[in-house]
């Protein structure tokens, strides 16, 4: 069955949370749904990958129809990406796959919207897009999905480097691949002090640690001058967030107006979570379920206040303090799409200048030169579920594809390979540490 080569090969989503492929592959829906929408501002990996693997990607696609044994499938791409269009299009078309074009608009890429945009059905308040019949995956887990069925398990990612670097570009890396190596690739940094958001600047992290490295989820990374506004805001500890926020938030709701899931339909409300900042404890849980549906796209915080307070940040709270609390938010009303949802869509090239990376908009063309790090630091724990367990020792031989920690079959979570050739030079708690030769 295709869920167990997937679950043995190490596919996960690539796009997010790295939650495993199998049990998609398991389930039972009408469509299957392609998510090559990609809106984080500046990374183009999934553009490239396109245009690059149309028949791979496509190939993933139809069996994940055929494992789920879906009548429909959709896949979501922008119409501004032309030479994606013209690579995908005419394999979509063999397969009898719908096209589903979407703007040029931020978080076009969220699955809530893009099932929406592609069936017109509303995923439950909280809920999946299997309780609605679709099953969701990126492009490059669609393409992992083909590499797996021909026995080929997840050992390297695809990922852009863009921002303050010498030459922004897209490449294939070994998983594991430390962060300093990956930005060798793109002619080193162009300035002296600086900061990296991995995988994006709404979504992703913001790292300054080059011994980090690339996992199964890393999307990219994106260089910035330390000074850079981005920078200095997001580093900011979560105290100063919202001490700012209960002396300075005026309630103006801009936050809940711009916020894709409230136009979607769903409650919710950062502007009422912002007063749980300056409320008891009580009213703190009152106000703070607001928040609980957040998808942490970003928005609020980094485009829609006026004040550049930190909304997000107190939804992202607030959902942690009411799972402590054990408490659980139910919607009380049903998902109705607010009439303004389209005319209040962000434009990327409005939020870029609000983000002020206007400057760094570039192409980030493929680079098939070959990245050999000496080492590779390899994550136990890529993907949802439970971490794997090593099957391997220090100073044992390795070869690129071998298993080198594996997941029990009945546990949530899939087996890791190691990424190079070489020897393995430690086995810790948390990662497993291959070095090349």
């Amino acid at each position: 069955m295709l869920g167990e080569k997937l679950k043995e090969m190490g596919v996960v989503g690539a796009g997010g949370a790295g939650f495993p492929t199998y049990v998609k592959a398991n389930s039972e829906v009408e469509y299957v749904l392609a998510n090559g929408a990609e809106c984080e501002p500046l990374l183009h990996k999934d553009f490239e990958l396109m245009k690059r693997y149309p028949a791979e990607i496509v190939a993933g696609m139809r069996l994940m129809m055929e494992s789920t044994k879906a009548r429909r499938g959709r896949f979501g791409i922008k119409s501004k990406n032309v030479e994606a269009v013209r690579a995908i299009e005419p394999e979509a078309k063999k397969h009898a796959i719908e096209m589903s074009f979407l703007g040029d608009f931020y978080p076009s890429g969220d699955e809530y919207e893009l099932v929406y945009t592609a069936t017109r059905r509303l995923i439950p308040a909280g809920g999946i897009p299997l309780q609605v019949g679709c099953v969701v995956n990126n492009v490059e887990t669609l393409y992992n999905v083909h590499e797996a069925a021909q026995g080929r398990p997840v050992t390297r990612k695809i990922l852009s480097v863009a921002g303050a670097v010498a030459r922004p570009a897209t490449f294939w890396v070994p998983i594991g691949t430390p962060f300093r190596e990956v930005l060798k690739l793109a002619g080193g940094v162009t300035v002296p002090e600086f900061g990296m958001f991995v995988s994006g600047m709404m979504m992703g992290t913001l790292s300054f640690d080059l011994d980090d490295v690339v996992t199964k989820t890393t999307a990219g990374l994106i260089v910035l001058p330390r000074e850079h506004y981005l920078v200095t805001r997001t580093s900011q500890p979560r105290q100063a967030m919202a001490r700012i926020g209960k002396s300075a938030c005026d309630q103006c709701s801009y936050c809940t107006e711009f916020c894709p899931r409230f136009l979607l339909g769903y409650q919710v409300e950062p502007h009422k979570v912002m007063r749980s900042l300056g409320f008891t404890a009580s009213g703190s849980l009152h106000w703070s379920q607001w928040g609980e549906l957040c998808c942490a796209c970003g928005l609020c915080t980094l485009y829609a206040c006026p004040e550049d307070l930190f909304p997000k940040e107190a939804c992202d709270q607030a959902k942690q303090d009411r799972r402590a609390a054990g408490l659980k938010f139910t919607q009380s009303k049903p998902v109705r799409v607010h009439p303004l949802k389209e005319e209040r869509r962000v434009p990327l090239a409005m939020l870029r200048r609000r983000l002020k990376v206007e400057e760094y908009e570039v192409e980030t063309p493929f680079d098939a030169a070959e990245c050999a790090p000496a080492a590779v630091r390899i994550k136990l724990s890529q993907h949802a579920g439970k971490p794997a367990t090593p099957v391997v020792q220090a100073g044992e031989r390795v070869r690129c594809g071998q298993a080198i920690a594996r997941v029990d079959a009945k546990d949530l979570g899939v087996n890791i390979h190691s990424s190079i050739d070489g020897t393995v030079a430690e086995v810790a708690d948390k990662h497993i540490e291959v070095r090349n030769g």
